[in-house]
C-alpha cells in the first residue's frame, strides 16, 4: 500500500541528473491521549512520514512541474498507513493567463474557525482532526488575472474519498467508519466531473472573493449499515450479539456558493466566510458563515514579539446534532510570534458554545532546532461534552444532548519531531 510506483522511484533517482530540485521532510510522532485505555485499548501511538518534494523550471521560468509524494506508517490503525501524491502537476504561465493540470491543492479561505469555501480538495482526516490536511485532487485549472480581477476555473475529474480513522485508530468515532461501502448519489460515483469557479478582487484594503462549486459533496453523509443489522435479526432496541456495527459514508451531489471578504484597518483584520448549499436529498438547503476579527499588537511590550487576538462566531441552521457541532459557537483565541531565530509560534483557542456550555481548547506551537529540526506540539481537549453515544443510541437515532459528545474521549496531546532535507 505504501510502495511508491516504479516510474515515480525512477524519476526520482535521475532528478540529480537532470538537474531538478529535490527537497523533504520526514517526522515522528507521538500521540497520547488523556482519557486512557479505550475502545481501541491504548493511550499512546506512534507513527511516521516522509514528504518529498521534486521541483523543475524551464522554459525562462514559464513552466514548472512538481511533485509531491507522501507516506505514512502508524503504530495502531491500518487506515493511517497509508501514501498520496499530494501533487503531481504542470504550471504553465503565458501573458495574461496560466494553467494548472494534473494533481493540484488549491485553498480557499480567510478564518481560522472553520474553512467553509475550502471545497476543492478532500480532507485527509486520518491525519490531523482539524481538517488542514487534504488528499491530491486531479484538475485541470486556468486562471487568468485582469483588472476586474482574477478568474479561476477548474475542471476536477475523478473524486476522493474522505479518509477516516479504522476499528483501531485514534482518536475516531464510537462506530467506525466502512470506507469500503461508499455509496453516491450520482450515477457516475467517483468518476463523476465536478466544476469550479472562483472570482478575487481587491478594493483598497477590501479583499472579496466568490465561488461556485458543483458536483460530489466532499462532506459525506454517515448513515448506519440498517440492511446488515436487519438481516442480523435486528427489529429496534438493542443490536444483535456479535453484530459489527459501522457508518457508511454517502457523497450527495451538491451546489455550493461561497463568499469571501477580509478588511485590513490598520491592525485589525475582519474576516468573513459564508457558504449556501443544496442538494443534499435528505435535508433542506443549508446555509454556514464565520465571521470575526484578528487584531494584532505589534512589538509587545516593546519587545520584537506580535500577539494576535482573534475571534469569531461560527454558525449554521444545520440543527442535527449529528452532523453540526458548531451550529452557534464562538471562537477566542490568540496568535504568539516571537519573531526569533527559531522561529517560534503559538497558536491557541477556545471554541465555546454559550448554550451547551461545550468547550474545544486547541493549542498548536513550533519551534526550529538549527537549519534542519523542527518541534511541533499540539493538543485538542473537549470540555463538557458528556458521554458519547452508544452503538444501540446512533442505530435508534438517539442524538446526543451535546454535538461534540461524540468526541469527549479523544482529548490528545502531540508531540512531533521533523527532519528537513
Amino acid at each position: 500500500m505504501l510502495r511508491l510506483p516504479a516510474a515515480c522511484l525512477l524519476l526520482l533517482a535521475s532528478a540529480s541528473a537532470l538537474g531538478w530540485e529535490w527537497r523533504g521532510e520526514t517526522g515522528l510522532e507521538g500521540r497520547y491521549f488523556t482519557e486512557g485505555p479505550g475502545n481501541p485499548d491504548y493511550w499512546h501511538n506512534g507513527s511516521a512520514y516522509v514528504r518529498g518534494e521534486l521541483l523543475h523550471e524551464w522554459n525562462d521560468r514559464r513552466d514548472l512541474f512538481t511533485f509531491v509524494p507522501f507516506a505514512r506508517i502508524d503504530e495502531n490503525d491500518s487506515q493511517r498507513s497509508h501514501a498520496d501524491i499530494r501533487e503531481l502537476i504542470w504550471l504553465h504561465v503565458a501573458d495574461g493567463w496560466e494553467s494548472r493540470v494534473g494533481i493540484g491543492k488549491v485553498f480557499w479561505g480567510v478564518t481560522e474557525g472553520r474553512h467553509l469555501v475550502d471545497i476543492i480538495n478532500q480532507t485527509d482526516a486520518v491525519e490531523q482532526p482539524d481538517g488542514e490536511d487534504k488528499l491530491g485532487q486531479p484538475m485541470i485549472n486556468v486562471s487568468t488575472v485582469r483588472d476586474w480581477g482574477t478568474l479561476d476555473l477548474y475542471v476536477l475529474p475523478g473524486f476522493r474519498e474522505r479518509t477516516f480513522a479504522g476499528p483501531d485508530g485514534r482518536p475516531g468515532l464510537p462506530v467506525p467508519v466502512d470506507t469500503d461501502a461508499a455509496s453516491y448519489a450520482s450515477r457516475a460515483e467517483q468518476y463523476r466531473v465536478d466544476a469550479a469557479i472562483r472570482w478575487q478582487q481587491m478594493f483598497g484594503s477590501l479583499q472579496l472573493a466568490l465561488s461556485h462549486f458543483s458536483g460530489n459533496g466532499r462532506e459525506p453523509l454517515l448513515t448506519p449499515n440498517f440492511d446488515d443489522a436487519f438481516a442480523a435479526g435486528w427489529v429496534g432496541g438493542p443490536l444483535p450479539p456479535g453484530f459489527k456495527p459501522r457508518l457508511d459514508p454517502f457523497y450527495p451531489v451538491i451546489e455550493q456558493s461561497g463568499l469571501e471578504a477580509q478588511y485590513l484597518l490598520g491592525g485589525w483584520l475582519f474576516k468573513l466566510e459564508a457558504i449556501a448549499r443544496s442538494g443534499n436529498r435528505f435535508e433542506r438547503r443549508m446555509h454556514a458563515a464565520d465571521a470575526g476579527f484578528e487584531y494584532t499588537q505589534v512589538g509587545l511590550f516593546g519587545s520584537d514579539m506580535d500577539l494576535g487576538w482573534i475571534v469569531e462566531y461560527l454558525w449554521e441552521d444545520r440543527a442535527d446534532n449529528f452532523v453540526s457541532p458548531f451550529a452557534s459557537d464562538w471562537l477566542l483565541g490568540n496568535r504568539l510570534t516571537l519573531n526569533d531565530i527559531a522561529g517560534t509560534e503559538l497558536l491557541w483557542g477556545l471554541i465555546w458554545d454559550p448554550q451547551t456550555e461545550e468547550r474545544v481548547y486547541s493549542l498548536e506551537s513550533s519551534r526550529r532546532f538549527g537549519d534542519r529540526w523542527r518541534a511541533t506540539l499540539e493538543a485538542s481537549i473537549y470540555s463538557r461534552a458528556g458521554d458519547p453515544p452508544t452503538a444501540d443510541e446512533i442505530f435508534n437515532g438517539v442524538a446526543p444532548d451535546k454535538p461534540l459528545a461524540a468526541f469527549s474521549r479523544e482529548d490528545m496531546i502531540q508531540l512531533e519531531l521533523i527532519y528537513f532535507f
